[in-house]
């Protein structure tokens, strides 16, 4: 086929952008010759649960599914019975980016709260988590937290731990929504274990997608007293793949060696290459009127921009509104976004506000 798109085009709207990386489709090509059972039962995604559990402990298991919201509704649809609901942060893709699909498909009452960065803290569970026994109100009986946040702020394993502490006692499950899970560890210098398992997260949903490969999600269960009835909800949620050697290969790629730290490590060296730019603008006056509005940990940044500068800077690399109103941006970098990349952005950007 004829490549139709301009490949040297590169943007800063979402890590969903970039393309697959070469050891992915190389892993896909690998797996692709010859006959292996279907729905699961193929030597891939056996080895999957091996990669898995040298990541996450003995005991665990991994389901492959085809992306992100279907993770999140799968696996929290396994932890609560039809009467359940889950307290997350306002901002929770969960509740604001997945078309309502938690309540649509899995028939979830999302309990949320509003948060400055992100994050929940056992202060801010407990104006949801209460009214147990209560037959007019959904029962609290999961928090979920994503790390990391929709935000680009990070938890700590302290902070994961504290929020575990508190509601194991109260009879709810942790769920983690490990959509950029990766950028998180890499950012903390951590092993996934330690801020999920040793922590005490439940269930897990692992992120793919936006660090490298070209589709693929896992449900992974930490505990498996705080799951039921996966085998089946997966495929009741259409997310059971009947080739799913493939799905589980690319999450081999990424898991096996340590090309998931890698492509996590750049995307968020270039996150920071980008806010240090734009914060060297403002120190010497090339840049004005920017200011930032959260932390960069991760592969994200977040900043305001003058009237107008936006849809200017749009003209020549897209990225999204995340709160219009006040002009608020956000800027993604991605495991191909290269520093030539940062620099042509920093440089328009300085051209639009001087």
């Amino acid at each position: 086929m004829t490549t139709i798109h301009d490949p040297n085009i590169r943007g800063f709207a979402s890590d969903n952008y970039s393309g697959v990386h070469p050891e992915v489709l190389a892993a896909i090509a690998a797996a692709n010759d010859g006959h292996q059972v279907a729905y699961g039962e193929d030597v891939y995604t056996a080895r999957l649960q091996e990669v898995m559990a040298h990541h996450f402990g003995e005991g665990v298991e991994a389901f492959p599914v085809f992306n992100g919201t279907g993770a999140n509704v799968t696996g929290l649809q396994s932890m609560l019975p039809r009467w359940g609901a889950v307290v997350a942060a306002s901002t929770a893709h969960i509740n604001v980016d997945e078309g309502g699909a938690p309540e649509r498909v899995a028939g979830i009452k999302i309990l949320n709260v509003p948060t400055d960065d992100g994050k929940l803290t056992p202060e801010l569970i407990d104006r949801e988590a209460w009214g147990w026994g209560d037959e007019h109100r959904a029962q609290p009986l999961v928090v979920s937290i994503t790390q990391s946040t929709e935000l680009g702020t990070l938890y700590t394993p302290d902070e994961i731990r504290a929020i575990a502490d508190h509601v194991h006692p109260l009879g709810m499950r942790l769920h983690l929504d490990g959509s950029r899970i990766s950028n998180a560890a890499a950012s903390l210098g951590l092993p996934l274990r330690t801020f999920t398992r040793d922590a005490g997260v439940d269930v897990l949903s692992f992120g793919g997608t936006k660090n490298g490969a070209m589709l693929g999600e896992a449900v992974v269960v930490l505990d498996p007293d705080a799951s039921a009835g996966l085998t089946f909800l997966r495929k009741l949620n259409m997310q059971l793949s009947s080739k799913m050697r493939f799905v589980s290969a690319q999450l081999v790629a990424l898991l096996e060696g340590d090309l998931w730290l890698r492509n996590a490590s750049h995307s968020n060296a270039m996150a920071q290459r980008l806010r240090a730019g734009v914060e060297a603008g403002i120190a010497d006056g090339s840049i004005s009127g920017v200011a930032f509005t959260q932390p960069t940990q991760a592969n994200g940044v977040f900043a305001t921009l003058p009237d107008g500068v936006a849809d200017a800077l749009r003209a020549s690399f897209r990225f999204y509104d995340w709160d219009a109103a006040r002009n608020e941006v956000r800027w993604m970098c991605s495991f191909d976004t290269a520093e030539a990349d940062v620099d042509a952005f920093v440089a328009e950007l300085s051209r639009l506000t001087s």
